[in-house]
Order: structure tokens, then sequence, then C-alpha cells
């Protein structure tokens, strides 16, 4: 029986579980905080360098928003976040206070 090799398949590196789609816009990244928020989510907002991204905890940004319902506060907090680190990648994380785990978890700046 001939031998059979398998293929050696890279897998791509990317910050998070939509990393294989195309980037959101606004409103889809709008959408999804509404939806973590409608959830009865911890919204948390998580920023690290790109050099360090992949082997590092991120640092927080603040303390959660607990109890948060107000979309345009969690988006003032994320461009608050932007400009103090614009060479960071910047995500948005939303925990589910029952399940004591992430509920939600993307991207919503990526640093070039």
């Amino acid at each position: 029986m001939p031998h059979q090799t398998m293929g050696d398949y890279q897998t791509l590196n990317t910050l998070e579980t939509f990393g294989f789609l195309p980037k959101f816009s606004q409103d889809e990244i709008y959408a999804q905080i509404n939806y973590i928020i409608a959830q009865g989510w911890t919204p948390a907002i998580e920023h690290e360098h790109p050099s360090r991204s992949f082997d590092h905890y991120w640092t927080m940004w603040k303390l959660p928003f607990f109890g948060e319902t107000n979309l345009g506060r969690v988006v003032e907090e994320l461009e608050a976040c932007r400009r103090s680190y614009p060479d960071h990648h910047i995500r948005l994380t939303g925990y589910d206070n029952y399940t004591q785990s992430q509920g939600s978890s993307f991207v919503v700046f990526e640093a070039r």
C-alpha cells in the first residue's frame, strides 16, 4: 500500500471568532453591542499592542460596565480607548453574569 501523506495546512491567526468574516461595518458593530446589552451581559473593553495580542492577556480599559444599557456610552468608551491607544487592537467582550463566562467577544478596532 503506498504511503499517503497529509498536507500541512496552516491556520490563519485570527484575533477572534469573527476574524474569518469580512470586517464589521459600523452598523454591524452597533448591532453586536446592542445584542450584548439586550442579553443583559456586562460590556467590557480590552486592548493590547499587536505584537503581544496572541501571547498575553489583554489589558482591560476601566472596569466592566455593570448594568450599562446605553449603546452610546459603550461606543464613547470604545472611542476613548482608541484615542488613548491608537496603536492597539481593541475588543469588546460581553460577560454573561449568569453563566460567569464570556457570551460574546469581538475586535472592534484592529491596529495596523
